[in-house]
């Protein structure tokens, strides 16, 4: 299987089994039209027009030496479902919510403003350990395990979230494992105390943000209805000034900023470097749903986002755009790439009260409570549903060029919107495949 397409004067051939990237001549991409269903007569005869005989005839055998190299129209042998599905059930990460409470509304928030269809509640430290204890046991040799405190906001919990950085210290050498600790904030709390914390202990923090401050503002309110743009932009500035580790604003563009390039660009001139910008997923009545019709626009926006991260390259002041990131050398290991997050098998979320989920899309839905870290014994009961939904078991998958970029999509979006994690959510598909074009021409036009 391949995938062609252009980006600006590029013609870019993509062979999906081997993960070749080929920057080829007109002649070429016009060949690959017909290759390999035509003999080269044929093909000779088709474009005869444009090109001369002899000049097919020598690409023709370059595309020959390439598929007999592996690097064209490969094949995928090597890969099997007993060598994905035979894995055992071995947990490595987890998302520990550390609070079911918020200090904002965000209006398209998928975890109820905080309380995820429950009580409003904050994680105990007795619960919490209990949380980070469960994780090593069920790691089998798994040494490197992470924890991402996440809410609600997760500030609002701080003390905990304090004592269990230094329970989890413990614990990493009471179980022989190494834990990388992760935060996701809305910024309200994030004062000098707490950044120097973060910044000490956590090896990746998520900024929530959703860019210029009528559009962040839109959507992103506090209790009292009022725009948090301006109650946040300073922490967020001071704690990137000091930030050594990784970190990436992360926001969301709903149908009301299809712009969203201007979103990244207002972001990326107050000099954050890492930027996340997510379209929004939600119940397709609401107003600012993204809708099937607005993919067109869409597209073209994601191309606007490339020129300006090529723009900003060339320029001097580069910034990382999160879904422009694609590693065309080695990418994830097999098993990553054909099943994506690992939620359900690899990773779990972990409520206040200790309760157990499949991911934080799948916090409150009492079809996916799994057990509690509580609980002297826990079985997942539904690992081999999640350990099956990979790209080899979707019919949707099998043919797409872009499965073992996107590893078959979010899980939590396929059940939202078709209520099963077997069927991808096919706008979201669009959408990646898009990014992925715009990713790989980036890295092309960079070379």
């Amino acid at each position: 299987m391949i995938h062609k397409f252009k980006f600006k004067e590029l013609n870019i051939v993509m062979d999906i089994n081997s993960g070749a990237i080929h920057i080829v001549s007109d002649m070429v991409y016009d060949i690959l039209d017909f290759y390999p269903d035509e003999p080269k007569e044929a093909v000779i005869s088709q474009l005869s027009n444009k090109y001369s005989p002899t000049s097919i005839n020598d690409a023709f055998d370059e595309i020959e030496a390439l598929k007999q190299n592996g690097m064209l129209f490969s094949d995928d042998d090597q890969i099997t479902t007993e060598m994905l599905e035979g894995r055992g059930p071995v947990i490595k990460a987890m998302c520990l919510h550390v609070a079911h409470d918020c200090n904002m509304r965000c209006k398209y928030c998928f975890g109820d403003a905080g309380a995820f269809e429950g009580q409003r509640s904050l994680l105990s430290f007795e619960t919490g350990k209990k949380a980070i204890d469960f994780l090593p046991t069920h790691s089998g040799t798994r040494h490197n395990l992470e924890i991402d405190f996440f809410g609600g906001e997760p500030l609002m919990n701080f003390d905990v979230v304090k004592q269990l950085v230094a329970y989890g210290r413990e614990a990493e050498k009471a179980y022989g494992k190494n834990i990388r600790f992760t935060i996701t904030t809305n910024g309200l709390l994030l004062d000098e105390e707490k950044r120097d914390f973060i910044n000490a202990n956590m090896e990746n923090v998520i900024l929530s943000i959703d860019g210029r401050p009528e559009v962040n503002d839109r959507m992103r309110r506090t209790p009292n209805d009022k725009g948090t743009y301006s109650l946040i932009i300073k922490n967020y500035l001071d704690f990137v000034k000091e930030r050594e580790g990784t970190y990436y604003v992360r926001g969301t563009f709903t149908r009301d900023n299809l712009d969203f390039a201007e979103d990244v660009k207002h972001l990326a001139d107050l000099g954050f470097r890492n930027i996340s910008v997510e379209p929004v997923v939600t119940d397709p009545s609401l107003g600012y749903a993204l809708r099937e019709k607005d993919l067109p626009r869409i597209f073209e926006e994601y191309e606007r986002l490339a020129d300006l991260y090529l723009q900003y390259a060339m320029e001097g002041k580069p910034f990382e755009f999160f879904h422009f990131n694609v590693d065309l050398e080695q990418g994830p290991c097999v098993y990553k790439r054909i099943a994506g997050c690992g939620a359900g098998t690899e990773y779990v979320a972990v409520t206040p009260e200790g309760d157990i989920y499949p991911c934080h899309q799948f916090v409150g839905n009492p079809d996916f409570l799994l057990g509690n870290v509580w609980d002297d014994a826990f079985e997942n009961k539904l690992f081999e549903d999640f350990n099956k939904a990979h790209i080899y078991n979707k019919e949707k998958c099998k043919s797409c060029w872009a499965k073992f970029y996107c590893s078959g999509g979010c899980h939590a979006n396929a059940y939202n919107m078709n209520g099963t994690i077997s069927v991808p959510y096919e706008m979201g598909c669009e959408m990646e495949k898009k990014r992925l074009e715009c990713a790989i021409g980036i890295r092309a036009a960079l070379a």
